[in-house]
This record gives C-alpha cells, structure tokens and sequence, in this order.
C-alpha cells in the first residue's frame, strides 16, 4: 500500500491539532470512548461524523475485492477520521478501526458544517484536509466501488465516467489482464458477456446498473424528504447553478440542487481552462466545479444528483406559490422558488449509427479516462469552438495524431485566439475545414470514420477507433414542457419579458433561468457564475414581495 507519510502533503492531509484548537473543537461535540478492536466506521455505511482522537490509535483500512485488508493510514492524539463523504453525510468509502482504548469525541455531519463557517481558521484546515484525502483516495484507487469488466467496454467506460465525472473512488478489475479478476468472475459465476459487475462498499453485486441504480446502491442519492419546504430548488448543477447554490446557501436559504448525471455540466468535462479569471496557469473543469461543490456542501446544501427532473408543477394558494419537483418514481422536491440551470444537451451527428458507438468510441468530452482509451492513436474530433480547442490540445499530448474536423471556412469565428495559436503550434493536429463525418464503420467498436470535404466532393476513410464530438448543444428544456415558462423558438428559456419582471425571471412568477439554456446569456463559465450570484438578490427580493 501506498507510504502515506511520503505523500508530499502529509501534514495537510492528517494533520495533528494543538490543544487549544481541541478546546475549541470541544463545544461542536460529544465525548466518546472506545475499546481496541471497536470498528467506528464502515464502509458503504453511514459515519457519525468525524472523530476526533485524544488518546489512543485507529487505522484507516479497505478491505480489497480479494478478502485481503489494505491500511491506508494510522490516526493519533490530536488527529480526526474522515473525508468528503462526512461532509455531505453520505456513506464511507473505508472503515476505521480502533487499534488502541481511545478517548475520542464526534463531531455530527450537521455540526461539521457549523464548524467549518464559525470556526474560520480551523475549520479552513479541516476542509482542506477532507478534500485532500478524497483527492488521495482518488489517486490511490482506494475506497468506493469494484467495476468488474472489460476495461474498453461501452458499460465499463460509461460506469467509469460517470463516477469520475462524481469525484468517486473505485477500481476497475479487467479479466483480460488481471488473472486474479479472472478468478473473480468464475468466484461469482458470471458469464463473460454479461459484465460489467459491480461490488458496491455495502456488499452488494449490480449487474451493469444505470448511473441513477449506482448512486442509490452508493448512498449518493437517498429518499427526498417530501415534507420539507425549500427556499430555492436548483435544476443543473453547473457553473451556473452551483454559484446560484454556494450565494443562496451562504445567505441562510434552505438550498437544494438537481442534475441527471454529475455536478459541473458541461465546463466539468473541460480539460482545461485558461481564461477563467485567477487561474493564471489553467484550471481542469472538474478541478473548477469540484470546488465549487464542496463550498456549495459546506454552506449545508442538500445535493440530489443523479435524479432527473421530469416535470416542473405549481400549487397557487393565498400566501403565495408553492413549485413542485417531480423527479420520478413517487418522489418530488417542494420550493419556494425554482432556478431553471438545466443547461444543455450535446449534439449528435446526424448519422443513423451513432449512438451505436458512444461510450465505448464515440466520446462527448476528453477527460483522463477517454485519453487511455485512444492513447498513440489517430483520433477525429468534430468541432470549432473552445471546448474543442481545448479538448484537441489535451488530447495532442497523448495520441498520436489529430483530425480536427470543421465545418466552417476557419476557426476564428468561434474560438479563442489563445486556443488557435496553441492548436497551430501542435505539430500533430491537422485541421480541415469546411469538412463533415460522413459515415461511422464498424461492428461492436468504431474501425473507421470517413469525412468529405466540401469544396471537392472527395471524400476520406481512416482507421480511427475513437471519435470526439464536441459541436455545441441545444437547451436542456423538454422537462419544462407543459408548464408556463415561455421558450423561445430555439427552445431556451425567456427572461425579463413583461412588466415589473427581473431581468432573469421567466414567465412563470418565482421561477428564474440562468446560464447556457437562458435565452440571449454568453455561453462563457465566468458568465454563468455571474449570473449565479445576480439571481440570489432576486429570490430575495421575491421571497421578500410574497411574504
């Protein structure tokens, strides 16, 4: 198992209390105590929260799909257990041990979070050392999920990303390599073509589950509490909605945020992002929004992701408006008022096969997990705006060459200059333009992809087995069917139209639309985040009208 006493930011990620900060620590807590052999905490169950240790000793320690027990870390006197799972009260990722009698005292979920707001300085250590040790975890393959399966199969990629994409730890067992995964799939009497399986950190085995069957099983996403009355419900958790959901939540509304797969929407799959303002030297998009949800859960706001809104419905009574969220399977989410951040959808290539390949070869972002899959390959990708510009540089250092395919006469008309310089100085990007996919070949996996140049007629056929679609995407809004929010003809959601109307309410009173799937917004992240923080000073102001 990996050193952690190597890790170059050891003492940030376990750091040792003074006694005074203890002290201070003390009034957030109960006193607990503890006998060698008791385990505090286990993993795929819910933790009490986090412990704090003034004498004695616990290890942190996974237990490997093999039966075989891995510590990960020993914890001390002035030492606390936990992670990013104890912020949001979700499920443990790995068990702690007591190894020595301890006195120890807990610090709840709920009042973790009181810590970290009235207690600045310290409760900035302790947030730093929770996502540092999610972070750890991540890098170590440690805690989380068992994906079982091919590791170039559509069902393992798309299992892969969506747990990525979530900022979750998990291993993936290839029988194909891996002699010991092999031994696994005749443990649990599996037929070959019937992986990917899935060991959940509960016990249980799913079979090639659905990203919204994952979560549940993970405790990601657990039972709406129907009765509870919200002050804002979110719908999208990008940069939009989560800079809606860290203002709203700082400013004492009750918050509760929405999305079908992963927080960070579109600019999360963004491999890197230069010109976001204070992040001089980039910043991946993951990187960006996984801030950017940790601070929305440090403010206490209630995450629900994956579950997809499927309708938006209104009750009308004398004190006001009540909205209602339907989000499926019985359950709803009840607001006050509703921020419409659903963004929007990728784009398809009008090719009947397309969705035949996705997953597995077709890919609508390039994170790490897409760049091993094409590695020292020739790749396509389709696209000309800044989320191709940026995708194609990411994906130039590990493949060996490019087809930048393009519609358009150049790309200046729809990316930065920054972005051009940068895809003109790789010597292995070849740009073509005023060029279209058509025709994608293959049976199970892609094999070629042909493309035709407009000028000429001709057309191209090349053994490419990964293809990267990055062309734009329409509104996210079929969900708002039926309801009174006004759409304009290209389906985005219409703003500050009629008299005493926020610039960024709907139609529909009490309900506001900002970010990509707004009507006439700037497609940009830093315009997002603005608006975010814009649309809270009006749910207060409404709120403060209807009451």
């Amino acid at each position: 198992m990996t050193n952690q006493s190597r890790h170059p930011r050891y003492d940030q990620m376990f750091p040792i209390l003074e006694p005074h900060d203890i002290e201070r620590l003390k009034r957030f807590g109960r006193s607990v105590t503890y006998l060698a052999g008791t385990r505090i905490v286990k993993s795929g169950s819910l933790s009490p929260g986090i412990v704090l240790f003034l004498s004695g000793k616990a290890e942190v320690s996974q237990e490997t799909a093999f039966g075989q027990r891995e510590v990960i870390v020993t914890y001390g006197a002035g030492q606390f257990t936990g992670e990013l799972a104890q912020l949001s009260d979700r499920p443990a990722l790995v068990d702690v041990n007591v190894t020595e009698n301890a006195e120890a005292f807990i610090i709840a979920p709920e009042r973790l979070r009181d810590v970290l707001v009235q207690e600045a300085a310290l409760g900035e250590r302790i947030m730093r050392a929770l996502i540092l040790r999610r972070t750890n975890l991540l890098e170590i393959s440690a805690g989380g999920p068992v994906i079982l399966g091919r590791s170039d199969s559509a069902d393992v990629v798309r299992l892969r990303g969506f747990l990525r994409r979530n900022v979750q730890p998990h291993r993936v067992l290839d029988p194909d390599r891996d002699p010991a995964a092999a031994a696994l799939v005749e443990r649990f009497n599996v037929d070959i073509h019937h992986l990917p399986i899935v060991l959940c950190t509960n016990g249980k085995i799913l079979r090639n589950p659905g990203e919204n069957e994952l979560a549940r099983c993970m405790g990601l996403v657990r039972r709406i509490d129907e009765a509870r009355l919200f002050d804002v419900a979110i719908v999208g958790a990008g940069p939009a909605g989560l800079a809606a959901a860290v203002y709203a939540a700082s400013e004492g509304l009750s918050t509760v945020v929405l999305d079908c797969r992963a927080f960070g929407g579109q600019a999360g799959a963004s491999s890197r992002i230069e010109n976001y303002l204070g992040f001089p030297t980039g910043i991946s998009g993951l990187a960006l929004m996984a801030r950017a949800y940790n601070q929305a859960q440090k403010f206490g706001v209630e995450m629900v992701i994956p579950d997809e809104v499927h309708h938006l419905g209104v009750e009308r009574n004398g004190r006001g408006s009540t909205y209602t969220l339907d989000v499926g399977d019985g359950e709803s989410v009840r607001a006050r008022t509703v921020v419409i951040a659903s963004g929007a959808r990728y784009r398809r290539l009008n090719l009947a096969n397309v969705t035949q390949f996705e997953s597995a070869s077709v890919h609508y972002w390039a994170s790490p997990i897409e760049a091993r899959l094409c590695e020292n390959q020739e790749i396509a990708l389709v696209g000309a705006g800044n989320s191709a510009g940026q995708a194609a540089v990411y994906l130039a250092g590990q493949v060996e060459k490019v087809w930048m395919i393009v519609r358009g006469a150049n790309l200046a008309a729809s990316m930065s200059r920054y972005l051009i310089e940068r895809i003109e100085a790789q010597p292995n990007i070849e740009v073509v333009l005023r060029t279209e996919v058509t025709g994608l070949h293959g049976g199970e996996n892609l094999t070629d992809v042909s493309w035709r140049y407009a000028d000429t007629g001709e057309e191209t056929k090349r053994q490419i087995r990964h293809l990267f679609l990055l062309v734009g995407a329409d509104p996210n809004t079929d969900w708002l069917a039926g309801c009174d929010v006004a759409l304009d003809s290209k389906g985005f959601v219409k703003t500050g139209v009629g008299e005493n109307r926020h610039p960024l309410e709907t139609s529909l009173p009490g309900t506001f639309a900002i970010g990509d799937v707004r009507a006439g917004s700037v497609k940009r992240v830093a315009s997002a985040v603005g608006e975010g923080a814009q649309v809270v000073a009006a749910i207060h102001e409404f709120l403060a009208e209807a009451h």
